[in-house]
Protein backbone atom coordinates (compact mmCIF):
# COMPACT_ATOMS: atom_id res chain seq x y z
CA UNK A 1 0.00 0.00 0.00
CA UNK A 2 1.47 3.34 -1.12
CA UNK A 3 0.76 6.80 1.14
CA UNK A 4 1.38 10.06 0.62
CA UNK A 5 4.78 12.24 1.06
CA UNK A 6 2.99 14.30 4.08
CA UNK A 7 1.32 10.99 5.77
CA UNK A 8 5.05 9.21 5.32
CA UNK A 9 6.19 12.35 7.17
CA UNK A 10 3.59 12.13 9.93
CA UNK A 11 5.10 8.42 10.53
CA UNK A 12 8.98 9.37 10.16
CA UNK A 13 8.59 12.15 13.01
CA UNK A 14 7.41 9.63 15.30
CA UNK A 15 10.78 7.76 14.97
CA UNK A 16 12.78 10.85 15.57
CA UNK A 17 13.51 11.95 11.94
CA UNK A 18 13.66 15.12 11.43
CA UNK A 19 11.32 16.52 8.43
CA UNK A 20 9.78 20.40 7.36
CA UNK A 21 7.40 21.57 9.04
CA UNK A 22 3.75 21.08 7.10
CA UNK A 23 0.45 21.29 6.65
CA UNK A 24 -1.95 19.32 4.29
CA UNK A 25 -4.46 21.70 2.20
CA UNK A 26 -7.57 20.22 -0.25
CA UNK A 27 -8.29 23.69 -1.24
CA UNK A 28 -6.89 27.21 -2.30
CA UNK A 29 -8.03 28.78 0.56
CA UNK A 30 -6.52 26.49 3.03
CA UNK A 31 -3.25 26.35 1.52
CA UNK A 32 -3.49 29.93 2.05
CA UNK A 33 -4.20 29.65 5.62
CA UNK A 34 -1.82 26.72 6.50
CA UNK A 35 0.94 29.32 4.58
CA UNK A 36 -0.13 31.58 7.11
CA UNK A 37 0.33 29.23 9.85
CA UNK A 38 3.24 27.85 9.10
CA UNK A 39 4.59 31.74 9.37
CA UNK A 40 7.50 31.38 7.45
CA UNK A 41 8.65 33.90 4.18
CA UNK A 42 9.36 30.55 1.49
CA UNK A 43 7.13 28.14 1.19
CA UNK A 44 6.92 25.06 -0.89
CA UNK A 45 3.76 24.18 -2.45
CA UNK A 46 3.63 20.30 -3.48
CA UNK A 47 1.52 18.34 -5.19
CA UNK A 48 0.13 14.90 -3.33
CA UNK A 49 -0.20 12.23 -5.57
CA UNK A 50 1.11 8.79 -5.09
CA UNK A 51 4.02 8.76 -7.81
CA UNK A 52 7.41 10.34 -7.69
CA UNK A 53 8.62 12.56 -10.75
CA UNK A 54 6.07 15.56 -9.58
CA UNK A 55 8.44 18.14 -9.49
CA UNK A 56 9.83 17.89 -13.56
CA UNK A 57 6.13 17.65 -14.13
CA UNK A 58 5.06 20.68 -13.17
CA UNK A 59 3.84 19.61 -8.92
CA UNK A 60 6.54 21.42 -7.13
CA UNK A 61 6.35 25.23 -6.76
CA UNK A 62 8.48 27.43 -4.46
CA UNK A 63 6.51 30.51 -3.28
CA UNK A 64 8.33 33.57 -1.95
CA UNK A 65 4.70 35.21 -0.61
CA UNK A 66 0.89 34.45 0.28
CA UNK A 67 0.10 35.73 -3.25
CA UNK A 68 2.25 33.23 -5.39
CA UNK A 69 0.79 30.63 -2.75
CA UNK A 70 -3.08 30.69 -3.84
CA UNK A 71 -1.73 31.09 -7.32
CA UNK A 72 0.62 27.66 -6.94
CA UNK A 73 -1.51 26.34 -5.32
CA UNK A 74 -4.71 27.25 -7.81
CA UNK A 75 -2.70 26.12 -10.84
CA UNK A 76 -1.65 22.60 -9.24
CA UNK A 77 -4.95 21.54 -7.42
CA UNK A 78 -7.01 19.50 -10.16
CA UNK A 79 -4.30 19.48 -12.58
CA UNK A 80 -3.46 15.83 -14.13
CA UNK A 81 0.29 15.34 -13.42
CA UNK A 82 1.83 13.15 -15.55
CA UNK A 83 5.22 11.86 -14.73
CA UNK A 84 7.41 8.32 -15.39
CA UNK A 85 5.15 6.64 -12.49
CA UNK A 86 1.76 7.41 -13.52
CA UNK A 87 1.67 6.59 -17.44
CA UNK A 88 0.39 8.94 -20.14
CA UNK A 89 -2.92 8.49 -18.08
CA UNK A 90 -1.31 10.95 -15.19
CA UNK A 91 -3.00 11.32 -11.84
CA UNK A 92 -5.37 14.22 -11.02
CA UNK A 93 -4.12 16.73 -7.63
CA UNK A 94 -6.98 16.80 -5.17
CA UNK A 95 -4.73 17.43 -2.52
CA UNK A 96 -1.61 19.52 -1.36
CA UNK A 97 1.50 19.70 0.70
CA UNK A 98 2.07 23.10 2.32
CA UNK A 99 5.94 22.91 3.68
CA UNK A 100 8.10 25.44 5.07
CA UNK A 101 11.48 26.34 2.83
CA UNK A 102 14.33 25.45 4.08
CA UNK A 103 18.30 26.47 3.83
CA UNK A 104 19.36 23.79 1.67
CA UNK A 105 22.98 23.12 1.18
CA UNK A 106 23.26 20.02 0.04
CA UNK A 107 21.21 16.87 -1.27
CA UNK A 108 21.70 13.29 -0.81
CA UNK A 109 19.68 10.33 -1.33
CA UNK A 110 18.78 7.31 1.73
CA UNK A 111 16.67 4.40 1.15
CA UNK A 112 15.58 0.99 2.23
CA UNK A 113 14.59 -2.07 0.30
CA UNK A 114 14.43 -5.68 1.26
CA UNK A 115 17.00 -7.30 -0.85
CA UNK A 116 15.95 -10.69 -2.67
CA UNK A 117 19.81 -11.87 -3.14
CA UNK A 118 20.64 -11.67 0.84
CA UNK A 119 17.41 -11.74 1.97
CA UNK A 120 18.05 -9.18 4.44
CA UNK A 121 17.11 -5.31 4.66
CA UNK A 122 19.64 -2.85 2.63
CA UNK A 123 19.84 0.61 3.48
CA UNK A 124 21.64 2.49 0.56
CA UNK A 125 22.77 6.30 0.34
CA UNK A 126 24.50 8.40 -2.16
CA UNK A 127 25.64 11.59 -2.29
CA UNK A 128 23.73 12.29 -6.06
CA UNK A 129 20.69 13.28 -4.24
CA UNK A 130 17.56 14.79 -5.98
CA UNK A 131 18.17 12.58 -8.74
CA UNK A 132 16.51 9.09 -9.49
CA UNK A 133 18.46 6.75 -7.97
CA UNK A 134 17.89 4.26 -10.96
CA UNK A 135 19.32 6.70 -13.04
CA UNK A 136 22.35 6.63 -10.85
CA UNK A 137 22.48 3.08 -10.35
CA UNK A 138 23.17 3.11 -14.74
CA UNK A 139 25.31 5.73 -15.10
CA UNK A 140 27.63 5.68 -11.93
CA UNK A 141 26.96 2.52 -9.95
CA UNK A 142 30.02 3.67 -7.75
CA UNK A 143 28.42 6.48 -6.29
CA UNK A 144 25.67 4.03 -4.43
CA UNK A 145 26.88 2.79 -0.82
CA UNK A 146 25.38 -0.37 0.76
CA UNK A 147 24.46 -1.75 4.16
CA UNK A 148 23.04 -5.13 5.02
CA UNK A 149 21.21 -5.50 7.95
CA UNK A 150 21.52 -8.61 10.52
CA UNK A 151 17.57 -9.03 11.30
CA UNK A 152 19.22 -9.73 15.03
CA UNK A 153 20.58 -6.58 15.80
CA UNK A 154 19.20 -4.07 13.57
CA UNK A 155 20.80 -1.27 12.01
CA UNK A 156 24.38 -0.25 13.79
CA UNK A 157 25.13 3.21 14.67
CA UNK A 158 28.69 2.02 13.24
CA UNK A 159 26.86 0.79 9.52
CA UNK A 160 25.17 4.37 9.84
CA UNK A 161 28.34 6.26 10.28
CA UNK A 162 29.98 4.32 7.37
CA UNK A 163 27.46 5.38 5.01
CA UNK A 164 27.53 9.32 6.52
CA UNK A 165 31.14 9.09 5.51
CA UNK A 166 30.62 7.50 2.20
CA UNK A 167 28.54 10.07 1.08
CA UNK A 168 30.66 12.92 2.43
CA UNK A 169 28.11 14.40 4.96
CA UNK A 170 29.83 16.91 6.74
CA UNK A 171 31.75 15.86 9.88
CA UNK A 172 30.04 18.16 12.34
CA UNK A 173 26.19 16.86 11.21
CA UNK A 174 27.87 12.91 11.14
CA UNK A 175 26.06 12.40 14.33
CA UNK A 176 22.64 14.10 13.34
CA UNK A 177 23.07 11.63 10.03
CA UNK A 178 23.22 8.25 12.46
CA UNK A 179 19.89 9.37 14.16
CA UNK A 180 18.38 10.19 11.42
CA UNK A 181 19.04 6.56 9.54
CA UNK A 182 18.54 4.50 12.49
CA UNK A 183 15.19 6.66 13.27
CA UNK A 184 14.44 5.57 9.57
CA UNK A 185 15.58 1.83 9.70
CA UNK A 186 13.38 1.44 13.19
CA UNK A 187 10.14 2.74 11.29
CA UNK A 188 10.69 0.38 8.21
CA UNK A 189 10.86 -2.41 10.03
CA UNK A 190 7.89 -1.22 12.61
CA UNK A 191 5.77 -0.46 10.62
CA UNK A 192 6.03 -3.31 8.10
CA UNK A 193 7.18 -1.04 5.01
CA UNK A 194 8.50 -2.72 1.85
CA UNK A 195 10.26 0.30 0.86
CA UNK A 196 11.34 3.41 2.49
CA UNK A 197 13.09 6.55 0.22
CA UNK A 198 13.96 9.40 1.11
CA UNK A 199 15.01 11.54 -1.86
CA UNK A 200 16.63 14.08 -1.44
CA UNK A 201 17.55 13.87 2.10
CA UNK A 202 19.50 17.83 3.10
CA UNK A 203 21.56 19.15 5.36
CA UNK A 204 20.38 23.02 5.89
CA UNK A 205 22.37 25.94 6.85
CA UNK A 206 21.33 26.03 10.26
CA UNK A 207 22.84 22.57 10.77
CA UNK A 208 19.71 20.23 10.46
CA UNK A 209 19.86 16.44 8.66
CA UNK A 210 16.37 16.26 7.63
CA UNK A 211 13.69 14.42 4.53
CA UNK A 212 12.82 17.21 2.33
CA UNK A 213 10.88 13.64 0.36
CA UNK A 214 9.48 10.78 2.03
CA UNK A 215 8.23 7.52 0.31
CA UNK A 216 7.14 4.76 2.37
CA UNK A 217 5.22 2.42 0.49
CA UNK A 218 3.51 -0.70 3.26
CA UNK A 219 3.05 -4.85 2.85
CA UNK A 220 -0.14 -5.12 2.27
CA UNK A 221 -0.52 -8.79 4.34
CA UNK A 222 0.88 -7.20 7.69
CA UNK A 223 -1.61 -3.83 7.81
CA UNK A 224 -3.45 -6.13 9.95
CA UNK A 225 -1.66 -4.83 12.81
CA UNK A 226 -1.69 -1.78 11.42
CA UNK A 227 -4.69 0.15 11.45
CA UNK A 228 -2.76 3.76 11.62
CA UNK A 229 -1.49 3.10 8.44
CA UNK A 230 -5.03 2.05 6.48
CA UNK A 231 -6.38 5.07 7.87
CA UNK A 232 -3.98 6.61 5.25
CA UNK A 233 -5.25 4.74 2.33
CA UNK A 234 -6.44 7.05 -0.26
CA UNK A 235 -9.10 5.79 -2.40
CA UNK A 236 -8.83 8.09 -5.15
CA UNK A 237 -5.07 7.20 -6.07
CA UNK A 238 -6.19 3.52 -6.50
CA UNK A 239 -8.01 1.53 -8.98
CA UNK A 240 -11.16 1.03 -8.74
CA UNK A 241 -11.03 -2.35 -10.07
CA UNK A 242 -8.35 -2.94 -7.64
CA UNK A 243 -10.39 -1.43 -5.12
CA UNK A 244 -13.24 -3.76 -5.68
CA UNK A 245 -10.73 -6.62 -5.69
CA UNK A 246 -9.57 -6.15 -2.67
CA UNK A 247 -12.84 -6.03 -0.89
CA UNK A 248 -13.14 -9.77 -2.08
CA UNK A 249 -9.45 -10.74 -0.87
CA UNK A 250 -8.11 -10.85 -4.98
CA UNK A 251 -5.01 -10.27 -6.49
CA UNK A 252 -6.13 -7.96 -9.41
CA UNK A 253 -3.76 -5.20 -11.33
CA UNK A 254 -4.92 -3.50 -13.89
CA UNK A 255 -3.06 -3.66 -17.24
CA UNK A 256 -4.08 -1.72 -20.69
CA UNK A 257 -4.17 -4.69 -23.10
CA UNK A 258 -7.59 -6.44 -24.12
CA UNK A 259 -7.59 -9.65 -23.23
CA UNK A 260 -9.16 -10.11 -19.46
CA UNK A 261 -7.43 -13.04 -17.32
CA UNK A 262 -8.97 -15.28 -14.19
CA UNK A 263 -6.23 -17.51 -13.28
CA UNK A 264 -5.63 -19.13 -9.32
CA UNK A 265 -2.16 -18.96 -8.53
CA UNK A 266 0.60 -16.26 -8.93
CA UNK A 267 2.90 -18.20 -10.82
CA UNK A 268 0.33 -19.38 -13.12
CA UNK A 269 -1.27 -16.04 -14.12
CA UNK A 270 2.05 -14.92 -14.86
CA UNK A 271 2.68 -17.48 -17.32
CA UNK A 272 -0.86 -16.86 -18.78
CA UNK A 273 0.06 -13.50 -19.25
CA UNK A 274 3.10 -14.49 -21.10
CA UNK A 275 1.37 -16.62 -23.55
CA UNK A 276 -1.03 -14.06 -24.31
CA UNK A 277 1.85 -12.17 -24.90
CA UNK A 278 3.95 -14.91 -26.80
CA UNK A 279 0.83 -15.45 -29.29
CA UNK A 280 0.37 -11.64 -30.21
CA UNK A 281 -2.34 -10.59 -27.38
CA UNK A 282 -2.06 -8.54 -24.86
CA UNK A 283 -3.38 -9.16 -20.99
CA UNK A 284 -5.62 -6.69 -19.32
CA UNK A 285 -4.90 -7.81 -15.98
CA UNK A 286 -2.93 -10.13 -13.52
CA UNK A 287 -6.08 -11.70 -11.58
CA UNK A 288 -5.21 -14.53 -9.04
CA UNK A 289 -8.58 -16.02 -7.31
CA UNK A 290 -6.42 -18.12 -5.32
CA UNK A 291 -6.59 -21.44 -3.49
CA UNK A 292 -9.47 -21.33 -1.75
CA UNK A 293 -11.95 -19.37 -3.46
CA UNK A 294 -15.62 -19.55 -3.22
CA UNK A 295 -18.24 -19.76 -6.56
CA UNK A 296 -19.07 -15.61 -4.92
CA UNK A 297 -15.23 -14.90 -5.29
CA UNK A 298 -14.92 -16.06 -8.57
CA UNK A 299 -18.43 -14.63 -9.98
CA UNK A 300 -16.99 -11.02 -8.29
CA UNK A 301 -13.68 -11.44 -10.15
CA UNK A 302 -15.65 -12.41 -13.25
CA UNK A 303 -17.49 -9.13 -12.96
CA UNK A 304 -14.11 -6.85 -12.27
CA UNK A 305 -13.01 -8.16 -15.41
CA UNK A 306 -15.68 -7.20 -17.48
CA UNK A 307 -15.84 -3.92 -16.30
CA UNK A 308 -12.93 -3.11 -17.34
CA UNK A 309 -13.90 -1.39 -21.08
CA UNK A 310 -10.92 -2.24 -22.96
CA UNK A 311 -11.62 -6.22 -22.37
CA UNK A 312 -12.62 -7.75 -25.40
CA UNK A 313 -12.51 -11.41 -24.65
CA UNK A 314 -11.89 -13.46 -21.64
CA UNK A 315 -9.62 -16.53 -21.02
CA UNK A 316 -9.95 -18.35 -17.95
CA UNK A 317 -6.99 -20.75 -16.82
CA UNK A 318 -7.84 -22.41 -13.80
CA UNK A 319 -5.24 -25.83 -12.41
CA UNK A 320 -7.29 -26.82 -9.62
CA UNK A 321 -5.46 -28.32 -6.74
CA UNK A 322 -6.72 -26.70 -4.02
CA UNK A 323 -9.18 -24.82 -5.95
CA UNK A 324 -11.63 -27.06 -7.51
CA UNK A 325 -12.95 -26.56 -10.93
CA UNK A 326 -16.38 -27.17 -9.88
CA UNK A 327 -16.42 -24.16 -8.15
CA UNK A 328 -14.91 -22.00 -11.21
CA UNK A 329 -17.42 -23.37 -13.65
CA UNK A 330 -20.08 -22.30 -11.37
CA UNK A 331 -18.66 -18.75 -10.39
CA UNK A 332 -17.95 -18.57 -14.44
CA UNK A 333 -21.67 -19.41 -14.99
CA UNK A 334 -23.61 -17.27 -12.78
CA UNK A 335 -21.57 -14.01 -13.69
CA UNK A 336 -21.58 -14.53 -17.22
CA UNK A 337 -25.26 -15.03 -17.59
CA UNK A 338 -25.83 -12.18 -14.28
CA UNK A 339 -23.71 -9.61 -16.69
CA UNK A 340 -25.68 -10.98 -20.13
CA UNK A 341 -21.58 -11.58 -21.45
CA UNK A 342 -21.17 -10.36 -25.49
CA UNK A 343 -17.50 -10.85 -25.38
CA UNK A 344 -15.43 -14.25 -26.68
CA UNK A 345 -14.73 -16.84 -23.38
CA UNK A 346 -11.92 -19.53 -23.49
CA UNK A 347 -11.89 -21.87 -20.90
CA UNK A 348 -9.17 -23.89 -19.76
CA UNK A 349 -9.43 -26.65 -16.81
CA UNK A 350 -7.67 -29.17 -15.58
CA UNK A 351 -7.14 -30.50 -12.43
CA UNK A 352 -9.77 -31.85 -9.06
CA UNK A 353 -13.36 -32.28 -10.08
CA UNK A 354 -12.45 -31.38 -13.89
CA UNK A 355 -15.35 -33.47 -15.20
CA UNK A 356 -17.65 -31.80 -13.14
CA UNK A 357 -16.13 -28.17 -14.02
CA UNK A 358 -16.53 -28.84 -18.10
CA UNK A 359 -20.32 -30.94 -17.60
CA UNK A 360 -21.63 -27.31 -15.57
CA UNK A 361 -20.00 -25.14 -18.89
CA UNK A 362 -21.06 -27.67 -21.41
CA UNK A 363 -24.91 -27.28 -19.84
CA UNK A 364 -24.69 -23.35 -18.89
CA UNK A 365 -26.00 -22.48 -22.92
CA UNK A 366 -23.25 -20.11 -23.06
CA UNK A 367 -20.99 -19.43 -25.74
CA UNK A 368 -17.60 -21.13 -24.64
CA UNK A 369 -14.92 -22.24 -25.77
CA UNK A 370 -13.29 -24.91 -24.86
CA UNK A 371 -9.02 -25.27 -24.36
CA UNK A 372 -7.69 -28.55 -24.22
CA UNK A 373 -3.80 -26.48 -22.64
CA UNK A 374 -2.75 -23.25 -21.50
CA UNK A 375 -1.11 -22.77 -25.27
CA UNK A 376 -4.55 -23.71 -27.09
CA UNK A 377 -6.26 -21.57 -25.11
CA UNK A 378 -4.11 -18.30 -25.52
CA UNK A 379 -3.87 -18.97 -29.53
CA UNK A 380 -7.63 -19.70 -29.21
CA UNK A 381 -8.61 -16.15 -27.41
CA UNK A 382 -5.57 -14.09 -29.44
CA UNK A 383 -7.32 -15.44 -32.34
CA UNK A 384 -11.03 -14.33 -30.81
CA UNK A 385 -10.16 -10.68 -30.03
CA UNK A 386 -8.96 -10.16 -33.49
Amino acid sequence: MNIHEYQGKEILRQYGVAVPEGKVAFTVDEAVEAAKELGTSVNVVKAQIHAGGRGKAGGVKVAKNLDEVRTYAGDILGKVLVTHQTGPEGKEVKRLLIEQGCDIQKEYYVGIVVDRDTGRVVMMASEEGGTEIEEVAEKTPEKIFKEVVDPAVGLQAFQARKLAYSINIPTKLVNKAVKFMIGLYTAFVEKDCSIAEINPLVVTGDGNVMALDAKLNFDSNALYRHADILEYRDLDEEDEKEIQASKFDLSYIALDGNIGCMVNGAGLAMATMDIIKHYGGDPANFLDVGGGATTEKVKEAFKIILSDDNVKGIFVNIFGGIMRCDIIANGVVQAAKQIQLDRPLVVRLEGTNVEQGKEILNQSGLNIVAADSMADGAQKIVELVK
